[in-house]
């Protein structure tokens, strides 16, 4: 068994076209495109929404993935093509299944002052890729073990369970160490774990890890050791998953597993067919970019 902790840094990416907000990109990135079937971790905030404007992303397509929503503050409405209307709050899972095509709207609401929170996408396995869209939500009971209060918003941790349905295991939680807590969580060792920190330093494994790391943990261990090094609360994001046995292609708001899925995603959606229409926003779809030059090639995790 080995505690080593790999530790991969943010890059800084505009989300959301024209009126673009700034995200930290942690997953993927050349070192690692999985963490289970997680496949895209975007963590942004605390953003004062009277100087950046906050967040007003216009209908724009998905294929292939699920994506889930999960605010630390504020509040943002979602519209989808299946006709759901929700709001994201703090501490409330907002789960959306693209499967063979669905577009939404993300729009920070005017009772938002400080806008905080993350952005995950998991990838489809092939034989589900094409599922019917689908939208989920749910607002975990936190549970507290040894000075670390834990809301499971997927999956199992510390005694807890969400019913929120997925296509592959996996494990998503949010957890907030009390200053100088330490805690050893039961996990399961045939998952992959990853660990964003959004506020403090925490030690994974006794692994440092910073504001905005995500630090890996490969399988084969039963439990995860979490200590907060600081005299703050600490909070972090715990993803995981069985490593997911599949080669992907993602490109743009797309999961495919050829160039051709994408590009056919693409035509799709310029034509305006096959991913449905949002209600309610008041504005243009995105425009999908260019496709590059050369062929999109499949990625899968590193061994």
């Amino acid at each position: 068994m080995s505690s080593t902790v790999e530790v991969l840094t943010a890059r800084d990416v505009p989300l959301g076209g024209p009126r673009s907000m700034t995200v930290r990109r942690t997953l993927p990135q050349r070192a690692r495109t999985l963490i289970g079937a997680w496949c895209f971790v975007d963590h942004y905030g605390p953003d004062d929404v009277s100087v950046t404007g906050g967040m007003d992303v216009a209908p724009h397509p998905h294929t292939g993935l699920q994506t889930v929503s999960w605010l630390f503050s504020g509040e943002i409405e979602h519209r989808d093509s299946l006709g759901s209307h929700a709001l994201v709050r703090p501490g409330e899972l907002n789960l959306m299944t693209g499967g063979h095509g669905i577009s939404h709207t993300e729009v920070s609401t005017p009772a938002t002052t400080v806008l905080h929170g993350v952005q995950l996408w998991v990838a489809l396995p092939d034989a589900d890729r094409h599922a019917d869209r689908d939208f989920q939500h749910y607002a975990p009971s936190p549970v507290t073990v040894d000075g670390a209060e834990i809301g499971v918003f997927l999956g199992e941790l510390a005694g807890s369970v969400s019913p929120v349905r997925t296509f592959t295991p996996l494990l998503g939680a949010e957890i907030v160490l009390a200053p100088r807590a330490r805690v050893t969580l039961t996990v399961d060792p045939a998952f992959e774990h990853g660990l964003l920190v959004d506020r403090g330093t925490v030690r994974l494994n006794e692994t440092p890890l910073a504001q905005a790391e995500l630090g890996y943990a490969a399988p084969g261990s039963a439990t995860l050791a979490l200590g907060n090094e600081t005299d703050a609360a600490a909070r972090v994001v715990l993803l995981g998953g069985p490593p997911f046995g599949e080669e992907i292609v993602m490109w743009w708001n797309f999961i495919g597993r050829s160039h051709e899925d994408i590009a056919q995603a693409r035509s799709d959606w310029m034509a305006g067919t096959r991913f449905g229409e949002v209600l309610g926003y008041d504005g243009d779809p995105l425009p999908a970019p260019e496709l590059p030059s050369v062929p999109l090639k499949p990625r899968g995790r590193v061994r």
